[in-house]
């Protein structure tokens, strides 16, 4: 595997073992007798690790290295699966959960900092790609093994951890992206006074994308298996697999839109577009639940995840293009925070919101906030093209 390839098996490793435990849950909670109110806030202690990690040691491949910082994610990463693998009572999920957030803290911010070191142009398609097959895959991982391995609170966990080795490995025999730097250093993640304007556009673009996503692995795998017609976990994890996969295709299809500069959609243009297409991939899929359409939930599906490509693509694109390379683990670090907010917090509410109002009802209050913040973000988007555009006639 060449270096780009394990920066990004990374990032896709770190979003795969983040969804690999959703459909294990039920097994959970009825072999533990484990109310789900306690399942969400398992969930909730895996967000938090994450936060801190970011907060506390998001830019340490700075001043350590991309290289070790990895390293030491993956290591941690290794360890949690141990405890998941055996885990015995619903402390061990709080403490693994926990523990996988920081070590994924660490590890996606120096990934998506070496990555814009190794490919700047491009660093936004391959995070993208990266994080829609992960999420995708883990999703299919976790419920195509609980419904047919042989041990399937074990089996997830091991295949995840052989991968992580792989990994480990991988990272060891490459060598560093950045040069000579000072040692470690904590230091909380930050972004220059220069570039707020395009990282409050990104945040907002990856609170829309990223929001579903979370939106997706609370209530799909309850919503799935009534409008597909199928019991068990297989629905859930074929919808997540659908919504994944066109997220990660979606900048490579922009990449062969015709443009007015030539052939590829710019950053901006895949981000205002993605909020659109995300929004109307929402509307689409609140309609399909209410309908009870199998095929309007399929199709909605892709648009969703192709609108939530599109936004992150774009969102990562702009902010590549103006983080200033001294501080590139610090402000994607600060990215990443915004991001995991918005996968974390609407997961976590809907997690509680639906015993009270149910997951239909729950979707469609949740869903329509998402709607409210992609087309805000559209328009921003649009007045900011069009403001570039009218300062260079200008000049």
């Amino acid at each position: 595997m060449n270096d780009i390839t394990i920066k990004a098996g990374v990032i896709g490793l770190c979003l795969a073992a983040s969804a690999t435990p959703s459909p294990l849950y039920k097994l959970y909670a009825s072999a533990w007798e484990i109310p789900t109110s306690t399942l969400t806030l398992v969930y909730a202690a895996y967000c938090l690790g994450v936060l801190a990690a970011l907060l506390l040691f998001g830019r340490i491949s700075d001043s350590w290295g991309r290289r070790p910082a990895i390293l030491a994610g993956l290591a941690g990463l290794l360890v949690s699966l141990g405890l998941f693998l055996a885990a015995s009572g619903v402390g061990w999920l709080f403490v693994a959960r926990g523990l996988q957030g920081l070590a994924t803290g660490v590890a996606i911010s120096a990934a998506g900092a070496a990555l814009l070191d190794l490919r700047p142009a491009a660093a936004g398609l391959l995070n993208t790609l990266a994080s829609g097959l992960g999420v995708g895959v883990g999703g299919l991982l976790g419920a195509v093994l609980v419904e047919y391995a042989p041990a399937p609170l074990l089996t997830p966990f091991a295949v995840l951890a052989a991968v992580d080795l792989l990994l480990l490995a991988g990272v060891r025999a490459r060598p560093e992206t950045v040069g000579a730097r000072a040692g470690f250093r904590m230091a909380a993640p930050g972004v220059p006074k220069e570039i707020l304007g395009p990282f409050v556009l990104s945040g907002l673009g990856v609170t829309s994308s990223w929001s579903i996503v979370g939106l997706y692995l609370a209530l799909v795998p309850a919503l799935a298996p009534a409008l597909m017609g199928s019991a068990g976990n297989l629905p859930g994890g074929m919808a997540i697999f659908v919504m994944g996969t066109a997220a990660a295709l979606a900048p490579v299809l922009a990449r062969r839109l015709p443009s007015s500069a030539g052939r590829g959609l710019p950053v901006s243009g895949q981000l205002s577009s993605g909020m659109l297409v995300l929004a109307a991939g929402v509307a689409l899929l609140t309609l399909s639940i209410s309908a009870e359409s199998a095929a309007g939930f399929v199709v909605s599906s892709v648009v969703i995840g192709l609108g939530g490509g599109l936004g992150l693509g774009g969102s990562l694109g702009l902010l590549g293009a103006a983080a200033p390379p001294e501080h590139r683990a610090r402000v994607m670090s600060a990215f990443y925070v915004v991001a995991y907010a918005a996968i974390s917090l609407p997961a976590i509410g809907a997690g509680f919101a639906v015993r009270a109002l149910g997951p239909v009802a729950t979707f469609r209050v949740f869903g329509l906030g998402i709607v409210v913040v992609a087309l805000v973000t559209f328009l921003l988007a649009r007045a900011r093209r069009g403001y570039r555009i009218s300062a260079r006639s200008i000049r």
